[in-house]
């Protein structure tokens, strides 16, 4: 049997029981049951049993049965069955959350699944790529990425990266001919191959191959799953745990010692030391950082901004650069005609005429030269060809129904270096190729003009209005796209060289209004401190239009256009990069270039892009933000970010997210370690003191995993401040735990320590069992208490007390729980609690509350001096 490469475009068709015009979308839906999805399989996940097995394989868990074993063998049973109650639900819930991720991770999966463009019933329209089938007409054009392998019938200078395959890094160039022999994968011109990329041109192509029976399919039959990276943060965390943990050890081992020298039973000893390891170790720190940033990425995608990259909401928050592409982003990408430029007059669109003979040129080359569409109302491609087909609608031409009347007979696509798009018809029985692109390279092609019905050479005076008109244009913020034709031979082929000695019928401006919001997020960027900086492919007049009307660009500051970018040194950029915020007609590399100068600045930079030469400067970027809209795949893949309405609003609310997050991870990470910081100055204090073990190790867990998870998680929660967006962002080398921080822990949890000890003094006057309840009682009140301190470097008085009703749920929740310990007798006994009377829960209540309102009066008389 032959390959496919070896046979022709009927063999292929008929091997399939396909059509040109495409699957029916009955046969596709038939097709898809019985082969099913084109997806690669994933390699076997681990079972829910092996994650919480893994639960246990723990240094801190580790410790805790240790703990539980030394509490059995000294005869404290209860101690020992809470123990291992909290470590196996600990185990649960970590499993559960391991469960959730794997789910959260196959819907983003879903979410930034590939679509792909397909013919069916002779429809053009958008799917999955997972709903590809054998069959299938596949429409590739450049920025695609190909999923599914397929046989080409139509190309049109179609150009792929197969390096995914090959590992040739080289763009292979494709044609729609019949191969003998067997070739190399490379060397197979007329396939298209899964994985790979299109790099330039358009084609036609039947799909051949799906899923796991495509050659990257057989090459990868398992596919791995993505596995999450740890972010800064949370290494830095790892790392401080890790040495904490070390240090704990250590000092625990002295403890034990000296508990031993001062004859205190063995086993009274070993209860000290761990008493003190776990009062250390914060149990809740890695999961309570986890499960802020994963609320924070949640509220980023309900407002539009997708993180693929954990490490890009910690980035977010240091963002001091925003280069920002112009089209869809600044502006609304829904390019509109406005004013139209032919016989040396200026008319709006609609008073375009089909009877008269070179307005009906200009409609021609605008609707023929054009690969987009227009479907029952929805727009399928470029918008400034989208603009142009409503142009043609309104002088009542169908462009459907004219394709279908005129075929194309052959084409050279618009590329990024040439600026031009060429195709060839028969226009009234002859041979023309229509042309569209940029004026100022369009011009030089152009000897003649047409005006009227006469055609004659072009003069100086010609070219002269044509530039003013262009310019006035621009001045507007208006885009402009000129327009030109020549006939040709009937028999000669259209090469880049018949893009010369053309006729010039006229000029088409558009105009992509500025987006509503963007003014107010430009300014919301200046006053975060964040400089916004405009590239785009569009001219320096008509891009430096836009940005003075969102605020980017004003007076003294620089535009300059890729050219002129490329005639300076790097010293001279570096000496203006500050000045310069507009960038006009840029090339890719120039875009890398911009992103590099400001990185050697110092600053952390965002880059947009949406088409696959913005892959490069989205990777080199700080933080890569694709389009989720009219992005190619290749720009989302190589981005951390995806905006999924293309705003540049977005990116502000998502910065603005971004130091929120860090923020609140940052406080509950103050309060859990100044929280810990009092359990260990209370173990220390006891131990050099030779009075009894302050705590069970069961009362702090039930401190570290209970009633410290909850206001923790309440700080999370707690909602951008008004004056957020008002700071510098942040220096990324800046550690979490900052003189400043470290300071706070010392200072707030000897407060706590010493209330505790008041109250364990207190309750030794009775006996150790009520003296270790007190200090028990009162650490987790104040703790409870001390979650209000933590949700803001601001006084409870000016936030509000009711602003985070988080706050206050987790309080009472952790209050129920501690009552539940204190006053029931089964719970008393579990958690080693004595029975307490009225004036030493009193004095519990009153013990817990003074570190709070130490901490709340300095933060008031702080405010006050700063008024």
């Amino acid at each position: 049997m032959k390959e496919w490469y070896q046979m022709n475009e009927e063999e292929v068709l008929k091997m399939l029981d396909a059509d040109k015009n495409g699957l029916s979308s009955e046969r596709a839906e038939e097709l898809l049951k019985m082969n099913g999805e084109n997806v690669l399989q994933e390699s076997k996940k681990k079972s829910a049993l092996r994650v919480f097995a893994e639960q246990f394989a723990d240094l801190l868990v580790i410790i805790l049965i240790i703990a539980a074993i030394i509490s059995m063998v000294s005869g404290n049973v209860e101690s020992t069955i809470v123990i291992f109650a909290v470590i196996t639900m600990n185990a649960i819930l970590g499993t559960v959350q391991h469960e959730k991720a794997e789910k959260s991770l196959a819907s983003l999966k879903t979410l930034s699944a590939p679509t792909a463009k397909v013919l069916r019933g002779g429809v053009k329209g958008e799917i999955p790529s997972a709903q590809i089938v054998k069959g299938d007409i596949l429409l590739l054009e450049a920025g695609d990425l190909v999923t599914a392998d397929g046989r080409i019938l139509e190309s049109y200078s179609l150009q792929v990266n197969e390096s995914s395959l090959t590992g040739e890094s080289t763009n292979v160039e494709k044609k729609a001919v019949v191969l003998e022999g067997e070739p190399a994968l490379g060397d197979r011109i007329n396939m298209v191959y899964s994985g790979s990329l299109v790099t330039g041109g358009r084609a036609v192509v039947l799909v051949t191959a799906t899923g796991m029976e495509t050659e990257i399919g057989k090459i990868a039959a398992l596919m791995n799953a993505t596995k999450e990276k740890k972010t800064p943060l949370q290494v830095s965390l790892d790392k401080f745990g890790s040495q904490l943990a070390i240090v704990i050890m250590i000092i625990s081992a002295v403890v034990f010692v000296l508990s031993l020298y001062r004859r205190m039973p063995v086993l009274d000893a070993l209860m000290f030391a761990v008493a003190l390891a776990v009062a250390a170790i914060p149990e809740a720190l890695s999961s309570i950082v986890t499960i802020v940033q994963a609320m924070g990425t949640q509220k980023m995608a309900r407002e539009h901004a997708i993180i693929k990259d954990l490490k890009a909401v910690e980035s977010l928050g240091c963002v001091s650069v925003i280069c920002s592409d112009k089209t869809g982003t600044l502006t609304q990408n829904k390019m509109t005609v406005q004013q139209v430029y032919i016989n040396h007059q200026t008319m709006g669109a609609d008073a375009l005429d089909l009877k008269q003979q070179s307005h009906r040129y200009l409609l021609y080359d605008a609707i023929l030269t054009n690969d987009s569409a227009i479907v029952e109302g929805q727009s399928i491609g470029d918008p400034t060809e989208v603009a142009l087909l409503e142009m043609g609608r309104k002088a009542d031409i169908k462009e459907d129904i004219l394709k279908e009347m005129m075929p194309r007979m052959e084409e050279i696509p618009f590329d990024s270096d040439r600026k031009l798009m060429s195709t060839k018809y028969r226009l009234h029985g002859v041979p023309t190729i229509l042309v569209k692109g940029a004026l100022d390279i369009l011009l030089k092609r152009t000897d003649r003009i047409r005006i009227g019905d006469e055609v004659r050479p072009i003069t100086e005076q010609d070219v002269k209005e044509i530039l003013d008109k262009n310019q006035a244009f621009s001045e507007q913020g208006l885009r402009v796209l000129a327009f030109a034709y020549k006939e040709a031979q009937a028999n000669q082929q259209l090469t880049l060289d018949e893009e010369d000695h053309l006729i010039f019928i006229g000029l088409v401006s558009m105009i992509d209004p500025p987006r509503e919001e963007s003014k107010e997020a430009v300014a919301e960027a200046k006053r975060a401190g964040i400089r916004p900086v405009m590239i785009t492919g569009d001219h320096k007049i008509t891009a430096t239009a836009i940005a003075e009307q969102i605020g980017i660009f004003s007076e003294g500051d620089m535009a300059v256009t890729g050219q002129e970018l490329d005639a300076m040194s790097e010293e001279e950029l570096d000496d203006k990069i500050g000045k310069i915020l507009v960038y006009a007609r840029v090339s890719p590399e120039n875009k890398i270039r911009i992103v590099d100068a400001w990185q050697r600045k110092g600053a952390v930079t965002a880059m947009t892009g949406d088409g696959v030469n913005d892959a490069p400067a989205l990777k080199k970027a700080d933080i890569g933000v694709a389009m989720g809209i009219t992005g190619t795949e290749v720009s989302k893949d190589a981005a951390s970010m995806i905006l999924t309405d293309d705003n540049f609003a977005t990116i502000i609310k998502a910065v603005a997210n971004g130091r929120n997050v860090y923020r609140n991870i940052k406080n509950a990470v103050q309060f859990l370690l100044s929280g810990n910081m009092a359990g260990i100055m209370a173990v220390l204090y006891t131990s050099l003191a030779a009075l009894p073990v302050p705590f069970q190790p069961v009362h702090l867990l039930f401190i570290n995993l209970l009633t410290d998870s909850l206001p923790a998680i309440a700080i999370g929660m707690e909602k951008a401040e008004k004056d957020l967006l008002s700071e510098p962002p942040r220096d990324p080398k800046q550690g979490i735990l900052t003189k400043e921080l470290m300071t706070a822990l010392f200072v707030q949890g000897g407060l706590i320590a010493v209330c505790t000890m008041i109250a364990f003094h207190i309750g030794l006057s009775t006996d150790s069992a009520t003296a270790s309840s007190m200090a028990f009682a009162t650490l987790t009140l104040a703790r409870l208490f001390h979650g209000f301190n933590c949700r803001s470097r601001h006084s409870i008085f000016k936030i509000g007390l009711t602003s985070n009703i988080y706050s206050i749920g987790a309080f009472f929740g952790g209050v129920l729980l501690l009552a539940l310990v204190i006053f029931v007798p089964v719970m008393r006994t579990l958690f080693s609690v004595s029975p307490l009377n009225g004036y030493q829960i009193g004095m519990i209540a009153l013990l817990a509350f003074i570190p709070t309102v130490i901490i709340q009066l300095y933060k008031v008389m702080k405010e006050h001096v700063h008024a």
